[in-house]
């Protein structure tokens, strides 16, 4: 009962995965006002077009829009301020390598909460070209239909 994560999760980015082919997948920290926590809480958030850099050695998201909170009497925060993710330094030195390869991003996936504390899965991603989207499509549908004949076979 002690070693169970407790996980809630807020917001998933569902485009990244159709755009991106996903190379590699990390856990990362943010570092929060209140106010986003609370906002955060309410699953007032959109991944959609939100991406990391990493600048100094310190690795930032940058478009995440979290809402403001709306029970703020002051002192509310800007909904689409860069934020600093934490990661460990080895990890950070391994994104910085392969994110100055040709076509590699860093693409929030999803952001949740574990055990209280505010999460956000970060891939190492290659953008789709237009033919590799079509196959997905193709392979997406091909499962489908797969499974609707299984279905009619019983």
């Amino acid at each position: 009962m002690l070693n169970e994560k407790h996980i809630k999760t807020v917001a998933e980015n569902k485009k990244a995965r159709y755009n991106y082919s996903i190379e590699d997948v990390y856990e990362a920290g943010m570092i929060l006002l209140g106010t986003e926590v609370k906002s955060l809480r309410l699953g007032r958030v959109n991944l959609k077009d939100s991406y990391a850099r990493i600048k100094k050695g310190e690795v930032f998201v940058y478009q995440i829009h979290i809402g403001t909170y709306p029970f703020a009497y002051h002192d509310n925060h800007d909904p689409l301020r860069t934020r600093k993710l934490l990661l460990h330094n080895y990890e950070i030195k391994k994104l910085y390598g392969k994110v100055n390869e040709k076509g590699f991003s860093l693409i929030p996936l999803k952001l949740y909460f574990q055990n209280g504390k505010a999460k956000l899965t970060l891939a190492l991603a290659k953008g789709k070209r237009k033919y590799d989207k079509r196959e997905s499509i193709r392979r997406r549908d091909q499962e489908r239909d797969l499974e609707r004949s299984k279905k009619e076979y019983k």
